[in-house]
């Protein structure tokens, strides 16, 4: 995508593309908060409350219909951390996990701010946002991980047993990443895993919903995306675990109508390699965005989770225009979503226009700080 420094989109391939991080990111959000009502219930207490088809809408958590959860707030500040590395480029700094932990440490403070600190100059935009000041269930592992400026690494991983869903829910961006090699994009995914998590699986799982995204970014169909997967991370130390779980989510799909039943024999806890299995099968097999939701929330097992999966893939297979409008109007913090993936795509594909190491547009600096 890129000669040098000048990139070589058409106009065709920037709207598509933007079309597709808008379709990941609001996707992924909108699972989120479908889940979020029924996260962690049984399938028998979703169905008490909500009838025999299970939740088919938004139902009220945290306090509204189409609330997100931290899931969606740390992707949000995920997608900053890659705007500033790309930005920071120009100054000779670069190191995109580093970009992207210090976004999660701005992510850290409005879990415990009343608000947006406006004597921080390196905010940007994104960390004023007052609407993100709000405790989301946010995972013990998180808040630890992020709860000091040291940051983790494969090395020396913080949590080093944590092999929950936390660092892959947050890891669909990089897949956004489509100028780079698959490769790079599986690497900086697990790295910024270990800024939280210490698993090999933890790590590996986000990696591979990278990889998954990025092929789906790029025009790839689902299943040669996860192709491509497989073959990355099976020459991963520790990706057995994820191997396997993605290959018995493939066979699945051939073994009787989607249900439940197939969805819970995948997995029902909420380690990662679990919650990406049920996402990339409700994925496969669901008729469209709204069905492929409603069964990866409809289980016994982590729904914001799973759903938030769920609809990262989706989204960026099928672009924006295929999520459910209904669902899109209700949903918290849209425009803020809307926003981010704008600005992405913007940098991703007119970064060059919009700065270098001898000018920048003020505008865009002001928006994402260098410092």
């Amino acid at each position: 995508m890129t000669t040098g420094t000048t990139a070589v989109w058409g106009r065709a391939q920037q709207q598509d593309f933007r079309g597709r991080v808008r379709g990941s990111l609001l996707g992924g959000a909108i699972g989120d908060a479908l889940g979020a009502g029924v996260s962690g219930l049984t399938l028998e207490a979703i169905r008490a409350a909500h009838g025999a088809e299970g939740v088919a809408d938004f139902v009220p958590a945290h306090g509204r219909r189409g609330a997100v959860t931290a899931v969606t707030q740390l992707t949000l500040f995920t997608v900053d951390g890659l705007i500033r590395a790309q930005v920071r480029r120009d100054t000779g700094a670069w190191h995109p996990p580093t970009d992207v932990h210090r976004a999660h440490l701005r992510w850290a403070a409005t879990q415990s701010a009343w608000g947006p600190d406006e004597r921080r100059k390196d905010n940007g935009w994104l960390a004023r946002e007052e609407w993100l000041y709000t405790r989301r269930a946010p995972t013990r592992e998180c808040l630890a991980g992020f709860g000091d400026s040291t940051m983790g690494t494969l090395a020396v991983p913080k949590n080093p047993a944590a092999r929950d869903s936390a660092a892959l829910t947050r890891s669909a961006p990089f897949g956004l990443l489509v100028g780079w090699e698959p490769q790079l994009v599986l690497q900086l995914a697990v790295e910024c895993a270990a800024h939280t998590h210490g698993h090999a699986t933890a790590q590996l799982a986000a990696g591979a919903l990278a990889v998954m995204v990025h092929g789906l970014a790029r025009g790839e169909t689902l299943d040669g995306s996860v192709q491509r997967t497989l073959a990355l991370i099976t020459e991963r130390q520790g990706g057995e675990q994820v191997t396997d779980a993605l290959r018995q989510a493939l066979g699945s799909v051939r073994q009787g109508i989607p249900g439940p039943a197939l969805i819970e024999a995948l997995g029902d806890t909420d380690s990662a390699e679990e919650v990406l299995a049920v996402a990339l099968y409700c994925a496969l097999v669901g008729e469209d965005m709204r069905h492929g939701l409603r069964l990866a929330v409809n289980h016994s097992g982590p729904s914001a989770a799973t759903g938030a999966v769920c609809g990262a893939l989706l989204g960026a297979l099928h672009g924006e225009t295929a999520l459910p409008p209904g669902w899109l109007a209700e949903l918290e913090g849209r425009s803020t979503l809307l926003e981010l993936s704008d600005d992405f795509a913007m940098e991703m594909t007119q970064g060059p226009a919009l700065h270098s190491p001898t000018a920048a547009a003020p505008g865009w600096l002001a928006r994402y700080p260098r410092d």
